[in-house]
């Protein structure tokens, strides 16, 4: 009986401790992921990328499979400068597996605030990004305005 009140409160102690050390992975390869757009390192930046990855933009277009998001971005890549996006904020989830987290982060950016989330999973070369989605975000004192901003845009385009 001593010997099952051991190993329940032993894996009590630990189970914190594994969700903080996946916690901290995953915290550090979203922030490495950031930085590798910001120092154009294209091989870090993709190989955080699950094969079979997507990548959603902010424009209604922007679906991109690795391989599209590969060929729209390594023109940006090969001037030396991708995107410098400055997270904060994050919001992360680990499953009780542990084998898939999700987050949602603000981001400092060039669009002013945006928002970025983002599906990932183990495998055995670790955590891999499945999808990430970036959203310029509109304050609710502005969006009449944000949408007649975008409805003009698209009468314009549908000419």
């Amino acid at each position: 009986m001593r010997t099952i009140h051991f190993a329940i409160l032993l894996l009590i102690a630990i189970a914190p401790a594994t969700l903080q050390a996946q916690q901290k992975e995953i915290n550090k390869l979203i922030d490495d992921w950031h930085k590798a757009a910001a120092t154009a390192n294209f091989d870090s930046f993709f190989g955080s990328m699950a094969e079979n990855s997507i990548y959603i933009g902010t424009d209604a277009t922007e679906r991109w499979t690795k391989q599209e998001f590969i060929s729209f971005a390594k023109p940006h890549f090969d001037k030396g400068k991708a995107w410098d996006f400055k997270p904060y904020d994050r919001d992360l989830h680990v499953t009780s597996s542990g084998d898939f987290a999700w987050f949602s982060e603000l981001l400092t950016t060039w669009m002013g605030t945006c928002r970025g989330s983002g599906i990932l999973r183990k495998t055995s070369a670790g955590w891999k990004i499945e999808q990430y989605h970036l959203s310029v975000t509109v304050p609710n004192e502005v969006i009449k305005d944000f949408i007649a901003l975008v409805d003009s845009h698209q009468m314009k385009q549908d000419k």
